[in-house]
């Protein structure tokens, strides 16, 4: 059995903290199956996003007629751009696997494993055994597949995993969901001549964001997609090239939807069923995932968890905070608290999705009071030159204190408008601060989120 000052499970965002381990002369082992970058550069943000551009393009030129502009798309290389963006980040991947080859006081094994206890490892393959003082479990996380939904697992289905890889086009797209993941690749699919249906269980899309995001978002993505909102599957029946999903509400009126591809794109789970976690005193909660404190130290003393496999948002931004966290604290001895109090996040459809804080339903929940102050996009001059018929942004703020409480934007860019008030939601800046003292650039874009804030109300007005 070897010996390590630290083991890393998971070669995600985890890559990052054994190699600071290692370059601060611990023996570090760093635990990987797959190619190293995790799910964010193999299989989701990175191919996604690079994928979603091209659709994007597409959708500027057949747009560019508003702007007197004559163009056509005289073709579509597909299977080709599709292999070149997988085949650049399988190269960063490699990339990345070579500089952990290389540094020093770093091993890494790239096959399977599993706990055998609190701080040892076994490799499946071999049986070989590593254990350490210190673990950091970065484990990540994989598709939901419910077994529920009968006859799915023995039907010819994609996950998000495939549908990245996806070289040739079907001609109709059943999805299985309408949260991030459909959202992203109804739109990237449909951009490029797929029929799209999602069936969504809930009375929305993207049923997480804020009601009115919601709603808006589904009402244009109804326009170019066959949207079923409030069945859930029920089997899925597989024959010749036609695949049929069988959904119910819940006043049992039944749908029947045929394609001749199937994306499940249900949601994630972190993979704490398949690490062999239950050889170990680490608690997890009733989703499965792993529990941790404010220092992202697990139940087991010198255990620590980060990313997906954590219950601390799935996404690679904050999983990207974790790590700063865990290096701070397992590496160089500084316990770090975490603060997920300003994390934003971003849905990559046509339009932009970017919320931060709490949704109206939640300060309902919460029995705390609010006002409201919207802005249309349509309202500001950059949306005249960009030619923008839809968009709004939502503030949600304290009627007393005027601090935000949340903000919800859909529309042009909300990826990056989101991170202007990101700062004032987590720093106590103002609504009327944000509205009165910052200067904004004219005619930038920006400007809604100024208009927003002068739209929410005094408390006596």
């Amino acid at each position: 059995m070897s010996e390590f000052d630290l083991i890393v499970f998971g070669g995600g965002t985890g890559n990052t903290v054994a190699s600071a381990a290692a370059a601060d002369g611990r023996e570090t082992a760093l635990i990987e199956k797959g190619p190293l970058g995790g799910l964010c550069l193999n299989r989701g943000c990175n191919p996604s996003k690079m994928l979603i551009q091209h659709a994007s393009l597409v959708n500027r030129i057949r747009d560019a007629d508003q702007f007197g502009i004559d163009a056509s798309i005289d073709d579509v290389r597909f299977a080709e751009f599709v292999r070149e963006v997988n085949a650049e980040l399988a190269d960063t991947a490699d990339e990345i696997r070579a500089n952990k080859q290389s540094e020093e006081n770093l091993t890494l094994f790239q096959e399977e494993a599993r706990f055998v206890d609190d701080r040892t490892i076994e490799l499946t393959a071999t049986g070989e055994r590593h254990t350490a003082d210190k673990v950091v479990i970065a484990a990540g996380s994989h598709p939901i597949v419910p077994g529920a939904i009968d006859g799915l697992t023995d039907s010819d289905y994609l996950t998000s995993d495939d549908a990245l890889t996806l070289e040739e086009r079907p001609e109709r797209l059943v999805i299985l969901g309408g949260g991030y993941i459909a959202a992203e690749l109804g739109y990237y699919f449909g951009s490029f001549g797929v029929d799209v249906a999602l069936i969504e269980m809930m009375d929305t899309l993207v049923p997480r964001e804020d009601s009115e995001i919601a709603e808006s978002f589904t009402e244009i993505a109804s326009e170019r997609h066959d949207v079923f909102t409030g069945y859930r599957a029920t089997s899925v029946v597989e024959s010749g090239n036609t695949i049929t999903v069988t959904a119910e509400s819940e006043d049992e009126d039944e749908i029947e939807v045929q394609g001749d591809a199937l994306l499940v794109a249900l949601g994630r789970q972190p993979n704490t069923d398949r690490i062999g976690l239950d050889a170990t005193n680490v608690s997890t909660n009733e989703d499965g995932f792993i529990e941790t404190d404010d220092s992202l130290q697990t139940s087991v003393e010198n255990v620590w968890a980060m990313g997906d496999i954590a219950d601390n948002g799935m996404f690679k931004h904050s999983g990207d905070y974790e790590g700063e966290v865990v290096i701070d604290t397992v590496v160089h001895g500084k316990r770090r608290t975490t603060d997920f109090t300003g994390l934003p996040h971003a849905v990559f459809t046509e339009p932009q999705i970017g919320a931060v804080g709490k949704t109206e339903s939640e300060l309902e929940d919460d029995d705390q009071e609010y006002v409201v102050g919207c802005a249309e996009f349509t309202d500001t001059a950059m949306s005249r030159a960009l030619k923008l018929d839809h968009g709004f942004v939502k503030l949600l703020t304290d009627p007393e204190t005027r601090d935000i409480l949340g903000c919800h934007i859909l529309g042009y860019e909300a990826s990056m408008l989101i991170h202007e008030v990101t700062p004032a939601f987590q720093y106590g800046i103002t609504v009327d601060e944000l509205a009165n003292t910052l200067i904004h650039v004219h005619p930038a874009m920006n400007k809604v989120i100024m208009k927003a804030c002068k739209d929410v109300h005094a408390p006596n007005q």
